[in-house]
């Protein structure tokens, strides 16, 4: 005996699929692409030491901004942090923690004063610390800065990014007591900001 299919229940059936077929698409749209460098492009322009550029990967990010809207951004780093990172920015994504935008220091010419004008989160930067002969951690991308703009490095009167202010109410702000500051300790990761000559808000470096 053959069963007789409802044409009405079938066609019901197929504008279903067609609404969640069509919702995922536009969810997939949603997502604002930032920056969409190769791994070449993104260490491209600067001279590099091998033995930096082996250990370095990079990471797509996802993230809300301040728009309020989706964002999709990259990141060079330490393969050694390449875990710890994905997570937080799971985190970050999960509790809508705005970040401005994250991508490659390449596109500012490695300048990480225009990085930082730019209220750009990014990791990898081939440079000494500045007014010293030392690299910095973010030499080998174990170092990260979050909103330079909402997370200024202060040290007596001077404060970088010039523009910056560090206002505990506006969002997209670190406070000792965040989220984001306890993810990156639980991993073994510091915050510039409970140093002692200067506060350094943005700053997250993996010493371990």
């Amino acid at each position: 005996m053959k069963m007789r299919i409802n044409p009405i229940i079938t066609l019901l059936f197929l504008i279903c699929c067609l609404r969640v077929n069509a919702q995922t698409l536009q969810n997939e749209e949603e997502v604002i692409l930032d920056c969409n460098y190769s791994f070449e492009e993104a260490i491209s322009g600067k001279e590099i030491p091998k033995e930096i550029t082996r250990n370095l990967v990079l990471l797509n990010v996802e993230y809300y901004s301040f728009d309020d809207k989706l964002h999709r951004g990259q990141i060079v780093l330490h393969k050694r942090a390449e875990k710890d990172i994905k997570e937080i920015f799971e985190i970050i994504k999960e509790i809508k923690f705005p970040i401005s935008k994250v991508i490659p220091v390449v596109k500012y010419h490695w300048s990480d004063e225009a990085s930082m004008n730019d209220n750009n989160t990014s990791a990898f930067n081939y440079r000494k610390v500045k007014g010293q002969k030392v690299l910095s951690f973010h030499s080998y991308g174990l170092a990260i800065d979050i909103n330079p703009i909402q997370n200024p490095h202060i040290k007596r009167n001077l404060i970088q990014p010039s523009n910056a202010k560090y206002d505990i109410k506006a969002a997209g702000t670190i406070l000792k007591n965040s989220r984001i500051v306890q993810e990156f300790k639980k991993r073994g990761w510091q915050w510039g900001g409970t140093w002692r000559s200067s506060k350094d808000y943005q700053h997250f470096e993996k010493k371990n």
